[in-house]
């Protein structure tokens, strides 16, 4: 039974002794038919929502909050919370996603709502009670796998452009196809998208960050056009560039193979992103020469444009945005030790600057190994294993990790009594590099007696 849950036969019993009619709507019900567990109940009624909404409240000595603007009331309940909204009909300026509105019928209230599989509809009244009200084929199209609007494409669209973004997001999370019209509304109205504020888009863009295969949201963004508006340092990694016989791979295709890599690895939200834009600097930093194509620096490049992201787009700027930005330039740091010769200065280097997020970079960079060549994947892992116990050898013997050199530059002013000045960055410095290199183990006996070495060289005495 859909509606089994306590709340439903309240509002049947409120409903009904206010004679009007109520349904069950949207993600919820949509959910039901795809197993998929729903805790956001929403609730149209013919009529005023508000109405019942504070009816059921007393009834249940329930909070309930309204709010006049959009004609709505949420209703808390134990662990529970319904929204109820009036049935209404919408209409929308050019300008704007804020829509002009007045009452409607229930399928005028289902016709304005994005898709026919967030349009069907349960009867919360005793005589119908559980009935499904599908006036645009939602049931159908969810048997079929099938995105498509209730009404015309370009009027859905033009309305709300935020829905494009949305049919995006439930292709790459349900794993859906969007129907052709639908689809083609969305590359003729693109462009709209750019009424929308970039909050919004980012809630859109983290939720098919968060589906299974992220790159299908990313693919339909760009063959609609979408990724132009939204994501340009992604747009401008499309296509291959030929110089003879000498052709550079696709860097946008070959981003989200490696996005898919971590995506079957980790959930987490801040990798993904990492990997969606671990090679966004190299359009700017691709050259030809003796060597082919090259993309010499392009992880230092990136990295610098990852702040200017973050902010476009309003996602966080505090530990989420420093993680992505150094990810996006240690990238190429495990791939360079996999082809060389694995030394403990560079390893320890390597522990130094990743700190507690090694394990992320690591998974990262073994992610970022696409060829299609299975001996060369074989030989880079293999490789990448061989850096990884050097990692954990030397991490057991150094403890380099998030280190800090032993020597602070308060115990070189005091010792030697000077004011803040460089030369106290510059012995730190060079301890630190002692450290690192292996030239000086990790304590403070050692690391001290460099500091006096340091101290006299410069003429500095206590």
């Amino acid at each position: 039974m859909p509606l089994k849950h306590p709340i439903f036969k309240h509002i049947t019993r409120v409903v009904d002794s206010m004679g009007v009619e109520a349904y069950a709507v949207g993600g919820y019900v949509r959910d039901y038919y795809l197993r998929r567990p729903s805790s956001d109940i929403d609730v149209v009624v013919v009529g005023s929502g508000v109405e019942v909404a504070e009816r059921l409240a007393k009834e249940l000595n329930a909070k309930v909050s309204i709010f006049k603007t959009y004609g709505t009331a949420m209703l808390r309940w134990r662990d529970t919370e319904v929204e109820f909204v009036g049935a209404r009909r919408e209409s929308y300026t050019p300008d704007s996603r804020n829509p002009h509105v007045e009452p409607g019928t229930l399928e005028d209230d289902q016709r304005r709502r994005d898709f026919t599989i967030n349009a069907m509809a349960w009867s919360l009244n005793g005589a119908t009670f559980g009935e499904l009200v599908d006036p645009f084929g939602g049931m159908e199209d969810l048997e079929d796998c099938i995105i498509r609007t209730p009404c015309e494409p370009d009027k859905t669209f033009s309305d709300d452009p935020l829905r494009m973004m949305r049919a995006v997001r439930f292709a790459s999370q349900l794993g859906f196809d969007i129907d052709d019209e639908t689809f083609e509304g969305i590359c003729r109205q693109a462009s709209r998208i750019k009424i929308i504020t970039k909050e919004r888009i980012a809630v859109e863009l983290n939720k098919i960050m968060a589906s299974p295969v992220p790159s299908i949201g990313l693919e339909l963004m760009r063959v609609s056009g979408l990724l132009a508006y939204i994501l340009p340092e992604l747009q401008n990694m499309v296509g291959v560039e030929r110089r003879g016989k000498h052709a550079h791979k696709d860097n946008f295709q070959h981003t989200l193979k490696v996005l898919d890599n971590v995506a079957r690895r980790s959930d987490d939200l801040w990798l993904r992103w990492a990997a969606l834009l671990h090679d966004i600097g190299k359009p700017q930093t691709k050259a030809y020469g003796s060597q082919g194509w090259t993309f010499h620096q392009h992880e230092a490049i990136g990295s610098k444009m990852v702040p200017q992201i973050f902010r476009r787009l309003r996602l966080p700027m505090n530990e989420p945005m420093r993680f992505v930005q150094k990810m996006v330039f240690l990238h190429m740091r495990p791939i360079v030790l996999s082809e060389d010769l694995v030394t403990d200065s560079a390893v320890r280097r390597l522990l130094f600057e990743a700190g507690d997020d090694v394990e992320k970079l690591m998974m990262l960079c073994e992610s970022d190994i696409t060829s299609g060549n299975d001996s060369k994947v074989k030989l880079y892992l293999r490789n990448f294993e061989l850096v990884r116990n050097k990692m954990s050898d030397l991490e057991e013997r150094d403890r380099v990790r998030n280190f800090q050199p032993p020597i602070s530059g308060d115990l070189i002013m005091q010792t030697y009594n000077l004011p803040p000045c460089s030369v106290i960055g510059e012995i730190k410095e060079v301890i630190k590099n002692a450290i690192l290199d292996g030239i000086i183990p990790n304590d403070y006996d050692a690391a001290y007696k460099l500091m006096e070495e340091e101290a006299t060289k410069r003429g500095i005495t206590k």
